[in-house]
């Protein structure tokens, strides 16, 4: 990519034109002083206007973008004929690889939609092809760009809070039955995974993120209760990180939709830290050993090094910060703060503990060979 290009408006193509696409849509074009959408790809041809029309109201100089807007049923050529800066990938995971390894092979950066792939050996190739050519991969781990966790993670690493003791993650995300037969690919081993790899995998990377530290073993267990899918509806299980840390974590689908929740807590020996998504509603308490809350005087910090107005626009859409953070790290050269290590390392987690599932016992990571989730297909649930 040329130097003009990374100084000027990034070519930014999205891949898949599913229900995430407009949030990646809104980002793009809500960045328009540095990015310009130049494509929107689908194989079904009447999903990029069935897409741009869903979000019309919440495009910024609607009749600009889609007269600029050039779209495509075949990637590949898209690539070959726009050369784009970025690619951001929201097909359903089992392709997210050679999409993903395509794109990378074109010299274009990408934003990819987590999981970053289906087995731990695909994901790490795809990191390191990224760094050998000097591109960059950007996850869609969209917790670690919720307002202040940023600040709380670099508190963490300068030993402001002290060590870490555990922790503990929570994530209830009801679908209901329908949501699985939307498509065929929804909730099976090959394609999608169950509440864990879906729903949960980037609940357990912010786990990672704050405490600073990467999983070393996980035990767990999975069960399907009350969804008619091929894969779990809940998992439970126990991680131990490197630093000593112990996280439980809970990932459902079989909750009320209507009540979607994330919920994060850290115990170290200086503060205890709660994030909590209830309702798209957030909520944050950084208690000292005192009972005073901090989370006022992070908000200040937060809006002090970045802005009220980029506070607002990340709360509404994370992605936006998604693609801010990405164009800062390709034109300083740096990592995106969710980089393909990140992506590669969550997944990781989630293979490990579903290994655990099939060999009942503590599984250590990372996983020294490959292992693919559709080896999941042989356990009966």
């Amino acid at each position: 990519m040329s130097q003009e290009a990374i100084t000027n408006k990034s070519k930014v193509a999205i891949i898949g034109c599913g229900r995430v696409s407009e949030k990646h849509i809104r980002a793009v074009t809500g960045l328009s002083d540095r990015l310009s959408l130049c494509a929107l790809v689908d194989t079904n041809p009447d999903a990029p206007s069935h897409l741009l029309s869903a979000c019309k109201k919440k495009i910024k100089k609607y009749k600009d973008v889609c007269a600029s807007l050039k779209t495509y049923i075949d990637y590949k050529q898209m690539l070959n004929d726009l050369h784009p800066d970025i690619v951001a990938i929201t097909v359903p995971s089992g392709l997210h690889f050679q999409i993903a390894k395509d794109c990378l092979e074109a010299n274009a950066n990408i934003l990819l939609e987590k999981p970053m792939t289906m087995s731990n050996k695909s994901s790490r190739e795809l990191y390191e092809l990224a760094a050998s050519k000097g591109l960059r991969i950007a996850m869609g781990h969209i917790y670690r760009y919720f307002p202040i966790v940023s600040l709380l993670h670099e508190d963490m690493v300068s030993g402001a809070f002290g060590k870490a003791g555990h922790g503990s993650v929570i994530v209830r995300w009801g679908h209901e039955n329908e949501y699985y037969q939307q498509a065929a690919w929804r909730g099976t081993w090959k394609s999608d995974g169950g509440a864990l790899m879906n729903q949960t995998v980037h609940a357990l990377d912010l786990m990672c993120y704050l405490m600073n530290s990467e999983a070393v073993s996980v035990n767990g267990m999975i069960a399907r209760r009350f969804r008619d899918m091929e894969a779990e509806d809940t998992a439970m299980g126990v991680y131990t990180f490197a630093n000593g840390a112990l996280c439980q974590v809970e990932g459902t689908t079989a909750t009320f939709p209507k009540e979607h929740e994330a919920s994060f807590f850290i115990n170290t020996e200086k503060a205890a830290i709660r994030i909590s998504l209830y309702k798209g509603k957030p909520s944050y308490s950084i208690r000292t050993p005192k009972g005073k809350n901090l989370a006022f005087k992070y908000l200040r910090r937060y809006i002090k090094q970045n802005g009220l107005s980029y506070l607002i626009s990340v709360a509404k859409n994370p992605h936006y910060g998604i693609y801010t953070d990405l164009y800062r790290a390709i034109t300083t050269s740096s990592s995106p703060i969710a980089d393909g290590r990140s992506g590669y390392l969550a997944v990781d987690m989630v293979l490990g503990f579903y290994r655990s599932v099939l060999k009942k016992t503590e599984i250590e990571l990372p996983l020294p060979g490959e292992f693919k989730i559709e080896e999941m297909a042989k356990f009966e649930l």
